[in-house]
């Protein structure tokens, strides 16, 4: 699959699960909402209901007070027995006298005539008894209302009442979080206060009027307030915030799961180059020490001295080249494994890295090329190894070598010098080809070589800067590279001076 394709299916998927958590987060967000809507509204249904029942509450105290009083006077100056007594009874005897003396006709007149007249009497007796029991309930309003508007509000508040009203409508509207509650008057006085009240966070205040059909002299406010209303609010929350983090931990997966594809998929890119660049480097010598080889065997060819001589150095060069490059790989399979054992002890950098330069030097000027070595290093003294250290510049000579450019002379300038006290820096330039800085930072990688097109002009398997990197490291140093693509390029070296 084509890295692009990987590229457009990440996006695809990311957007995917970025909308699906901007969903979940606006489903919480309405659910905190409409729950808070909703508690808004039971809070202040609750209030209300309160502050009924505590109106009811008065009343029906001042009533039983009031209808206790009267029923006392009332027993004290009681109607005679009689009057009832003769209003319902004296009709039945004297329609039940009469009745054997009178005819059945006159009997019939006269019954019916005694029980209209009974009925009247019976309908004027009820409307009297009405008359007279709406007189006591006017009176007894009417003094329930001069009460209360003879008391002050804070004489008329039962704080326990109150909050028993306040916890029952409450409760009755599905709310049973702790509250805490303030009284005021009409004129901004407090009257009570609970003993534990507290405005923690940012919860929002409910007030409600009390003894609102009364004077506004003798009204009152009440105002609510819950410590825990916001974490019983975002509670809703806690059923979307478990999705929300399996989503997130999806996100991360998926991730994770498409660097890892990307990551090998170009490592699989990087063996292949690798084998294809091993497969020519390795045939090169073979083919060579195969042809040399079949040359010694073959009778018919008149061979002297000289060409035995010649064919050996062939013969004995390319061995030694081939097993140059198994060495390289072996070497970086070391690596990997940890099983390098570095034989650490005090150099001159400076003596080391002139011997490997003038080595290099007449395979540099051979080529029309220069290469110069500037010395500023007062201390060069360090702790390495001293083959692997003599590697790391040589490798480094050698990739400026490949890299280098057709149009003009190679240029390489390898300069120490001391940074501070503790550290002892190499920094080798060129003016080759230079390195793009897409490129710039994977040159590092194992098997990783910079395209040059489809010639084979620069040979390797693209170990070189992976096992400088890594012996650098060993050596408790650092390796940095600067390039400009068509100026050259610059590795940097900083090792520690030996104490």
């Amino acid at each position: 699959m084509k890295r692009s394709y990987i590229w457009i299916i990440c996006a695809f998927v990311c957007i995917a699960f970025i909308s699906l958590l901007y969903l979940q987060g606006r489903y919480a967000k309405e659910m905190i909402r409409m729950r808070q809507e909703q508690f808004d509204e039971n809070v202040l249904r609750s209030l209300d209901q309160a502050s009924r029942e505590l109106e009811k509450a008065e009343t029906y105290r001042y009533l039983q007070t009031i209808i206790t009083q009267h029923e006392m006077k009332k027993r004290g100056a009681a109607l005679p027995d009689s009057f009832f007594i003769t209003d319902f009874t004296l009709p039945l005897d004297t329609l039940t006298r009469n009745t054997t003396r009178m005819s059945l006709g006159s009997l019939t007149v006269n019954r019916y005539n005694r029980v209209a007249e009974t009925i009247s009497k019976l309908q004027k007796h009820v409307r009297e008894a009405f008359i007279y029991e709406q007189g006591v309930l006017d009176e007894v309003i009417f003094q329930v209302m001069y009460t209360a508007s003879e008391q002050r509000f804070q004489d008329r508040l039962n704080p326990s009442v109150l909050d028993g009203c306040l916890r029952n409508a409450l409760q009755a509207n599905g709310i049973s979080l702790p509250f805490h509650f303030i009284v005021y008057t009409s004129d901004g006085r407090e009257v009570y206060r609970c003993e534990d009240y507290t405005e923690e966070g940012n919860n929002p205040n409910y007030q409600q009027t009390l003894f609102r059909s009364d004077p506004t002299g003798q009204m009152g406010t009440v105002i609510i307030h819950f410590p825990d209303q916001a974490r019983y609010i975002r509670g809703v929350a806690n059923y979307v915030a478990p999705a929300m983090g399996f989503t997130i931990i999806l996100l991360i997966t998926f991730l994770i799961t498409i660097y890892l594809v990307v990551r090998q998929k170009r490592i699989s890119e990087m063996k292949k180059d690798f084998i294809h660049n091993m497969t020519h480097e390795f045939k090169t010598p073979i083919s060579t020490i195969s042809i040399a080889a079949q040359m010694l065997a073959d009778k018919t060819v008149n061979k002297s001295e000289e060409t035995y001589e010649r064919l050996g150095g062939v013969i004995t060069s390319e061995t030694r080249r081939l097993r140059y490059q198994v060495e390289k790989v072996l070497q970086m399979s070391l690596f990997d494994n940890n099983n390098i054992a570095l034989k650490m002890q005090e150099l001159d950098a400076n003596e080391i890295i002139g011997n490997v330069v003038d080595t290099f030097s007449l395979k540099v000027t051979q080529s029309g090329g220069t290469l110069d070595m500037k010395v500023e290093a007062y201390n060069p003294f360090i702790n390495a190894d001293e083959m692997h250290f003599t590697n790391i510049i040589f490798n480094l000579l050698d990739n400026a070598f490949k890299y280098r450019r057709e149009d003009e002379p190679l240029a390489i300038v390898v300069h120490t010098y001391n940074q501070g006290e503790t550290h002892f820096c190499i920094s080798i330039s060129d003016n080759g080809i230079g390195i793009a800085k897409d490129n710039l930072k994977r040159i590092f990688d194992k098997f990783y070589r910079v395209h040059t097109g489809d010639q084979h002009n620069v040979k390797g398997f693209g170990l070189g800067l992976a096992y400088v990197q890594k012996m650098v490291e060993l050596h408790h140093g650092t390796i940095k590279a600067t390039s400009e693509l068509g100026k050259g390029t610059k590795f940097t070296i900083t090792l520690p001076l030996s104490l």
